[in-house]
């Protein structure tokens, strides 16, 4: 346990209904007893009970407002200290007195994170529990959320506990063939300890390989929408909002700046992009939103080519297509509610998706949506389903701890050294463990819980 009081306001800063101030540690029931002035004696309060009342400074007797006190006592909290929340009406001025009152009153300010990091060193949740809370906080799209939530339900260290005890267990058998190697004990062979080597390398590539859509789903993909000049692209990027969002006009040019929002394509949050049609032009404006549109693709994790099927195709056309023969991309050919002119335009991009759209009328929206989920992983439909590493720490200790395994499996095979073995299976355990927190350093909890907001 943590023998000092902490104390922040736990709500984001501005006018609402409710804003929290939370306290954590064992001054916290005392602390309260002496700013509220309710119904019941707080100090006799049972666990997990609310109280009405008002907070007041204890010097001058005056209200600082009417609030409901929650109180939970330990070891039966977040923090497995005693803990108390006041939930007072959010306005910047009243939370700052009231937690000013607090501090006054002996606790301290809380760091960021530091009620998860409490959480986490009084044993409340593990370190990838504890990382998953903010992912929960950030998350973009309801599969982001499900795939956070099922981390911070244990789903990820049960896991990662299941294969720790796998090679505990194998490493168990080698040593007891180094203590007991003339003692005639039935020790396990090198096949079948080859064999489960070989499964737990199985193991950790599939968590491994999962980091692919898990770090999709946590941080998104970004998709720009290019062409030329009043294909429809502003048109399409309305259509995919649901809102007008992007001015559309006839007049050719009229996006002259990047237009970027966030929709949920499959559970994916995609940061869609509306960029400026692309042809020469020696108007300066028009010229540096063109030249921001090709600096725009560059980066783009996958790219959406509008073409107008109701006239030719034209050099524009062709030049932009002739710059993403080796980018992933889908084609959406537009407009097709009108007499379809183009036909050309499949031998020219033969292995790209070709959807069928007309913008204004919302068609093809769908199937259009489906090609670039599709394209962005791979065929694989369905992502959130299981257990999913999207942590860049966790897939850099399971790398580590699969590295430490094909070693281990290369000495069986050719020099039959059970103590370098035992020596990269130590490894692969050490490895496994920072990602629940069993051998992390100080220095590495402390980069955890900074990205954590004060109060959480």
């Amino acid at each position: 346990m943590l023998y000092d009081t902490i104390t922040a306001i736990s709500t984001p800063m501005g006018e609402g209904g409710i804003g929290i101030i939370r306290l954590s540690g064992p001054m916290s029931m005392n602390i309260i007893s002496r700013i509220f002035r309710g119904k019941t004696d707080i100090l006799s309060a049972k666990s997990h009970t609310i109280h009405y009342g008002k907070i007041f400074h204890p010097e001058t007797l005056q209200i600082i407002d009417t609030v409901l006190v929650s109180i939970m006592r330990s070891p039966y909290t977040y923090t497995c200290e005693d803990v108390v929340e006041i939930n007072a009406h959010s306005g910047s001025i009243v939370l700052q007195e009231i937690l000013e009152l607090t501090i006054s009153m002996g606790a301290r300010l809380a760091q960021p994170g530091e009620f998860t990091k409490r959480a986490f060193l009084n044993g409340r949740i593990d370190l990838a529990q504890a990382e998953a809370v903010i992912d929960v906080i950030r998350a973009k799209t309801s599969t982001s959320l499900a795939v956070a939530l099922g981390q911070l339900e244990g789903n990820l260290s049960m896991k990662i506990r299941d294969i720790h005890a796998s090679i505990l267990s194998l490493l168990a058998h080698i040593e007891a063939s180094l203590d007991f190697s003339e003692e005639g004990i039935e020790l396990m062979e090198d096949e079948n300890i080859l064999g489960g080597l070989l499964t737990i390398e199985t193991q950790l590539s599939s968590l491994i390989e999962s980091s692919r859509y898990g770090k999709m789903l946590k941080e998104g993909a970004s998709c720009v929408i290019v062409g030329r000049p009043n294909v429809g692209k502003s048109s399409l990027l309305n259509a995919l909002l649901g809102e007008a969002r992007a001015i559309v006009t006839h007049v050719p040019g009229t996006t002259r700046d990047i237009i970027e929002e966030i929709i949920d394509i499959g559970g994916i949050p995609l940061k869609i992009v509306d960029t400026a049609g692309l042809r020469e032009t020696i108007d300066i404006v028009e010229k540096e939103g063109v030249a921001r549109a090709w600096k725009a693709m560059e980066g783009a994790d996958i790219i959406l080519l509008v073409i107008d099927v109701s006239c030719p195709l034209m050099p524009e056309d062709l030049l932009i297509i002739e710059r993403l023969r080796m980018r992933m991309c889908v084609v959406a050919m537009n407009k097709c509610d009108l007499v379809k002119v183009v036909d050309e335009i499949e031998p020219l991009l033969s292995d790209k998706p070709i959807v069928s759209i007309s913008a204004k009328l919302e068609y093809g929206l769908d199937e259009l949506k489906n090609a670039i989920k599709r394209l962005l992983l791979a065929g694989q439909v369905n992502i959130g389903e299981g257990v999913m590493v999207s942590n860049v720490r966790h897939v850099d200790a399971l790398q580590k701890s699969r590295l430490a395994i094909l070693q281990a499996q290369d000495i069986l095979k050719t020099n039959h050294s059970p103590e370098l073995v035992a020596i990269d299976l130590r490894n692969a355990l050490l490895h496994l463990g920072t990602i629940i927190g069993e051998t992390t350093t100080e220095d590495v909890l402390d980069v955890v819980f900074s990205r954590f907001c004060i109060g959480k």
